[in-house]
């Protein structure tokens, strides 16, 4: 199947907007992607006042940049645990091969 042939159209509403977009993959994820910006944006709007639509979309794009750095962040925490604990595995291991083969 081409590229061509995958793409699906999508129409979703963000902020009151209607777009019609085209999806690659699931047209169900492209939907569930708008409604999160609507929702953030619409959220976005209540707290910072009567902002308009393209000030609520850039303070929306920039909670969710701050979202993504952390969770960026957590990741390359959590990386550096799994690697750490993998050396610790690899010594213990070591360590139990080279008991078992003065053993032998």
């Amino acid at each position: 199947m081409d590229g061509a042939s995958a793409r699906k159209p999508v129409r979703v509403t963000i902020f009151n907007q209607n777009y019609s977009l085209v999806a690659t993959e699931e047209p169900g994820e492209v939907e569930a992607l708008a409604h999160t910006v609507d929702e953030l944006m619409h959220e976005v709007a209540a707290r910072a006042g009567n902002v308009d639509t393209a000030r609520a979309a850039v303070l929306a794009c920039l909670h969710m940049a701050d979202q993504k750095r952390a969770l960026e962040r957590e990741i390359e925490t959590l990386k550096q645990r799994v690697e750490a604990k993998a050396r610790q595995f690899s010594v213990r291991l070591d360590e139990v091969l080279t008991g078992s083969q003065n053993d032998s």
